[in-house]
């Protein structure tokens, strides 16, 4: 089946025009704030609006059928288009002039990673950095989906992106039909963003500050608006442990969410994978509470209860919202995690390759892939015992496929290879050993902070050129889950069939 190009042409128009859309409200933001940058906002909205037009029109006689290899390309290459066009507002206003530094931020924002090449974020005008929360925002559900809401008014069916964009185990669906479904995630991804947003500006947060933090969260960003991060409001607890709550829910599967609302209790505490995720934040915010614990120079003192607010401060706190951002791939930061001990380091370095849940908006490796591995793992054993047994592996009660468990399998394969090339890569570029994995484990887990140079306090402004092309591919490659970006590198896939 040959290429529809004119059909994949004017899907990247549309993505062009939402993307213009959403460039214009950061330049309204701006003007509401009256800053100088605005009118080169709003330039940049009517270059990428314009842009998106003339696409729109050139292939207005597009084919009304979509085939699965369109849709990998339209996921691939879309979140490129959108990560160019995104950089335009970066270069126009001046605050990011070199492209290449305007393209990572821009693809760190799509991809929810939150690395960041900007040190003094402060100083960034208000429509510039709600542009920037807005990228995150944009990726979290997936402009793919958003899109999917909009394509039956082009007569384009949308199971095939949906698929490319969303791909799991579970066949749980909100709505039998694929359009219905993403709006209900809209809605629920709208809905948590203006709760977070009220929330924290009752906790005290300013306005701006909580809906430009409340759209990190839920996409599991981390893009914070100030330069210290959640640092910054160490001071009241009670913006934070809201953060981690949304944090929590964020990295959960979305389907349960929706459960949730509709009181679909059952389902949610019977839902294997989210009792694990669970489970594996509760574990590991112990073990790091403890030996924060054990560590008593990084105690709070406090002069009424010096003992028990040390214990509250650094041991369920600081303990509990690391754990969080980074099993989430959230990339927040409250305390540097780096700087605990050696073993707390290795143990946060291990999390970047944990994830949040499927179907949720968090990068890495996910929950179920290692719920699934581990089974599988074990019953290779009773295999090895019992030859001629029947021993599938199951998952919320169900027998998963061999093909599923085998494509978990190469997923696990893959992941690590990428991770393993992406720090040869990153090492040969010129950053030390350190660096050079927990970069490539970051990036590609979509996580924000790295080790060594690039640990939870710094920038990634001195990442060489290259080292932030490589980092930007590995961000891409890990938020579309491999397959869908690392497909379009094969052969076959480009044979006329």
């Amino acid at each position: 089946m040959r290429l529809n190009y004119k059909t994949i042409g004017h899907f990247f128009g549309l993505l062009l025009l939402c993307n213009g859309v959403f460039i214009l409200t950061a330049g309204l933001v701006g003007f509401g704030f009256g800053d100088a940058t605005t009118p080169m906002l709003l330039s940049s909205a009517s270059i990428v609006l314009g842009l998106g037009i003339i696409a729109m029109l050139v292939t207005k006689n597009h084919s009304r059928e979509m085939g699965r290899r369109d849709g990998y390309i339209v996921v691939a290459l879309g979140w490129i288009v959108m990560a160019i066009s995104g950089a335009l507002p970066y270069v126009m206003t001046g605050v990011i002039p070199e492209f290449t530094n305007a393209f990572f931020e821009t693809v760190s924002g799509y991809t929810t990673t939150g690395a960041t090449i900007l040190t003094d974020i402060e100083s960034v005008p208000k429509g510039v950095l709600f542009w920037r929360s807005l990228t995150h925002w944009i990726g979290g559900m997936g402009i793919i989906v958003l899109a999917i809401a909009i394509l039956p008014l082009l007569g384009i069916g949308g199971m095939q992106l949906f698929t490319a964009e969303a791909p799991g185990l579970s066949s749980d669906k909100l709505h039998p039909r694929i359009t219905d479904t993403a709006k209900r995630l809209w809605f629920i991804y709208v809905g948590l963003t203006l709760a977070e947003t009220l929330l924290l500006n009752w906790a005290g947060m300013p306005f701006f500050d909580a809906i430009n933090h409340a759209m990190a969260t839920v996409s599991t960003g981390g893009f914070s608006t100030k330069n210290s991060s959640l640092m910054f409001y160490n001071h009241l607890p009670m913006v934070q442990y809201i953060v981690m709550l949304f944090m929590l829910i964020a990295g959960s599967n979305f389907v349960l969410t929706y459960f949730a609302i509709k009181g679909k209790w059952k389902k949610i505490w019977g839902d294997e994978e989210f009792i694990l995720y669970i489970k594996f934040i509760a574990i590991f915010t112990l073990v790091t509470a403890s030996i924060i614990y054990l560590k008593s120079d990084f105690l709070v003192p406090n002069d009424a209860f010096p003992m028990v607010y040390g214990i509250y401060e650094a041991d369920f706190r600081h303990s509990m919202f690391q754990v969080l951002s980074v099993i989430t791939t959230t990339g927040f930061v409250t305390a540097d995690f780096t700087s605990w001990t050696p073993f707390l380091t290795v143990l946060f370095f291990g999390l970047m390759f944990l994830g949040g849940s499927s179907g949720s908006t968090s990068g890495g490796i996910k929950v179920v892939r290692h719920l699934v591995t581990i089974r599988n793992g074990f019953l290779e054993f009773k295999r090895a015992l019992h030859p001629n047994a029947v021993l599938p592996v199951r998952f919320n009660k169900k027998i998963i496929s061999e093909t599923i468990v085998f494509n978990v399998l190469a997923f696990f394969i893959l992941y690590m290879l990428s991770f393993i090339i992406g720090a040869l890569v990153l090492s040969a570029i010129g950053l030390d050993f350190v660096s050079a994995l927990g970069v490539s484990a970051s990036s590609l887990g979509n996580i924000g902070p790295a080790l060594g140079n690039f640990s939870p306090v710094d920038t990634f402004e001195s990442m060489p050129a290259l080292g932030k092309w490589w980092c930007s591919f590995l961000m891409l490659i890990g938020r579309l889950e491999l397959f869908t970006v690392l497909i379009l590198f094969t052969p076959f896939f480009w044979r006329n069939r």
